[in-house]
């Protein structure tokens, strides 16, 4: 499989009140295209700073760090901003959707972000939806939907436009086991039907251990789990 991302000796400071604080140091990490990756850790371990650092909405303060063979860092802001639009999709513990806007409106909004006529936004927003299971949702604002569907509704969001790489951040940290498994399962339908690249940080060893690779985050190093 292609390489898709490269990690080499990547580490993250940030400065303190009184001294930096090292988030990450030495990050090494090989991701091929269409792979399937956990990153456990304990809380403040460094996973969703790995995470922000993969979707280029964070840049390393050491090592490289390269997607599709470019190093992320060394990219303009606007450069960046598309590669985060167009082939990095997102999905966070909460939803972050609209509640003044439909479900299909929330879910189009990235489309037109990127400039796609309103129209065809809204057509690829249900057929999104219709593939999440949401298509009796189509039209609801966010209030009307459980937590399953609000975070069933972020994920069409985020795989609208196609990404290449799907980054989520405890997705399932927010619902309970019966949603959780329903979220977990669509996920990884979208990585064996769609080819995306799924890296999945979380607590939850259970969903951890459906994905392919699992590495944890101790002390702002990453290690190959036991």
């Amino acid at each position: 499989m292609e390489l898709q991302y490269l990690l080499d000796s990547v580490g993250k400071t940030c400065r303190g009140i009184s001294e930096d604080v090292e988030i990450l140091r030495q990050v090494n990490l090989e991701l091929r295209r269409g792979e399937t990756l956990a990153v456990i850790g304990s809380s403040g371990s460094g996973k969703s700073t790995l995470l922000h650092l993969l979707g280029a909405l964070d840049t390393p303060t050491s090592g490289r760090l390269l997607f599709n063979g470019q190093s992320l860092p060394d990219l303009s802001p606007g450069k960046k901003a598309w590669v985060r639009n167009r082939h990095i999709g997102f999905v966070f513990q909460f939803h972050h959707l609209l509640p003044e806007f439909s479900i299909e409106e929330n879910v189009a909004m990235q489309a037109m972000i990127a400039g796609m006529p309103k129209k065809e936004c809204l057509e690829k927003a249900r057929i999104m939806l219709e593939r999440v299971g949401l298509a009796h949702r189509i039209g609801h604002r966010v209030a009307t939907l459980s937590g399953g569907e609000r975070q069933r509704a972020a994920i069409a969001r985020a795989v609208l436009l196609e990404p290449e790489v799907l980054l989520a951040d405890e997705p399932t940290g927010n619902l309970d086991e019966k949603n959780g498994d329903s979220v977990a399962d669509l996920l990884l339908e979208l990585n064996r039907t769609a080819g995306m690249t799924l890296v999945v940080v979380t607590h939850n060893r259970e969903l951890a251990n459906r994905l392919g690779r699992c590495l944890e985050l101790r002390s702002g190093e990453l290690h190959e789990t036991l």
